[in-house]
This record gives structure tokens, C-alpha cells and sequence, in this order.
């Protein structure tokens, strides 16, 4: 029988040479999925920061304003800026009808996100029976999936799509999967809310949608 002394084992180099080869590809594929990673972020924020306010909007059915976050019986601050958006151009002539849709962010709270909006506008002015509220949607894509149900119901076929720039591209994506006729933009900025957080968070939701609209 061969017997080796006083060195290591040729099974044991040949086993060290394959982890070692394991571990550099293991290390070059992680570093191949961050710099794929950091590559399609950086284009997501391009599409991001290129979304506007479509130039001239036509006059529209319906503005569709798009949920956020309730602040318990009042819009937060960043919802707000969609609904007086919404309410500069409803008195512009833009449109004559609202939709504000979303749901219930907490199981303890008096309104639903779209009960929230229509407070919000009667308390500015607009009319109730010029409201169209929806009380189910949980995200945009539901958002927009149940305005344009209410839309049919209503006999509307165009509208404007009311958020913030940051949302706008996403926004305007799903409003023509989900078949809008022209959808248009209505978009603001926020003075209000922290745009390394929510472009980031944008980032992923987008990353999300497309995964979606692919599977």
C-alpha cells in the first residue's frame, strides 16, 4: 500500500483546489448580480425622474387619484399634495369628475384612504356628487384596476392619472396594461416627503411591477 508521509494528502489538495474554485465563483457571481443589480437601479431611476405631467392635457372624464397613506381621520401630509393637485386642476376645467381610490390602512381607523380623499375635496370645495370614491385597493395596480371599473360603470372612457412624479412612470405603465384610452399624467412634487426613501422604495415597486407584468 502507497503511504504518504510527511505531506498532505492528494485528495485533500485536489478537494482544497475545489473549494477554493467554488468559493471564487460563488464570489464572482454575487459580485456579477451586484453590478446587474446597481445597473437596472440606476436605469429605474432614470425612468423615474423622466416622468412629467402630460403636455398639453386634454380635457378628461375623471381624475384618478391615487391612494396613500392615511394619517388616522386626515390624509397625510404627502397625500394631501395629490389632492389639492387634484383640486388645481379640477378648477382648471381639466376634468369634472374625481375617482380617489384606496382602502383601509389600519383596522382601527374611521376611513378607508378613498373615504379619507372625499372629505378632503368636499372640504375644498368640490361638489360630492362630483366624487366617485373606491374603498378596496391595497397598491396601484388595484388602484387603477378597480377606477377603471367604476369608469364603465359611469360611462367615462378618459382620465387623468393624478400622483407624484416619483410614481408617475409605474402609474402610467399600468394605466395601459389595464387598456385606459391615452391615459394622461397629473403629477406634483412633494415638498413634504423624503425622496431617498420613496425613490427607492419606487426602485423596488417598479422592479416588482415588471416581474408581474412579464409572469
Amino acid at each position: 500500500m502507497e503511504r504518504f508521509v510527511g505531506g498532505s494528502s492528494p485528495i485533500r489538495a485536489v478537494t482544497g483546489r475545489r473549494k477554493w474554485r467554488f468559493r471564487r465563483i460563488l464570489l464572482l457571481t454575487l459580485v456579477a448580480l451586484l453590478a446587474a443589480g446597481l445597473i437596472w437601479s440606476a436605469y429605474v431611476l432614470t425612468l423615474i425622474n423622466r416622468a412629467e405631467t402630460t403636455s398639453p392635457i386634454n380635457k378628461a372624464d375623471a381624475g384618478i387619484i391615487l391612494g396613500m397613506a392615511m394619517w388616522g381621520d386626515e390624509p397625510s401630509p404627502g397625500l394631501k399634495e395629490r389632492l389639492d393637485y387634484g383640486m388645481k386642476l379640477y378648477k382648471q376645467g381639466v376634468f369634472s369628475h374625481f375617482i380617489v381610490t384606496g382602502g383601509l390602512d389600519k383596522p382601527g381607523y374611521s376611513y378607508t384612504e378613498g373615504q379619507g380623499m372625499r372629505n378632503y375635496l368636499i372640504a375644498g370645495g368640490v361638489p360630492d356628487g362630483a366624487i366617485a370614491v373606491e374603498n378596496k385597493a391595497t397598491s396601484t395596480y388595484e388602484n387603477l384596476l378597480y377606477s377603471r371599473e367604476i369608469m364603465r360603470q359611469k360611462g367615462w372612457s378618459t382620465a387623468v392619472v393624478i400622483t407624484h412624479t416619483f410614481h408617475g412612470r409605474r402609474a402610467l405603465e399600468i394605466a395601459t396594461e389595464l387598456g385606459y384610452a391615452n391615459p394622461e399624467l397629473g403629477l406634483t412634487d412633494s415638498q413634504t416627503m423624503s425622496m431617498a426613501k420613496y425613490k427607492t422604495r419606487e426602485i423596488l415597486a417598479y422592479t416588482k411591477w415588471k416581474l408581474q407584468q412579464a409572469f
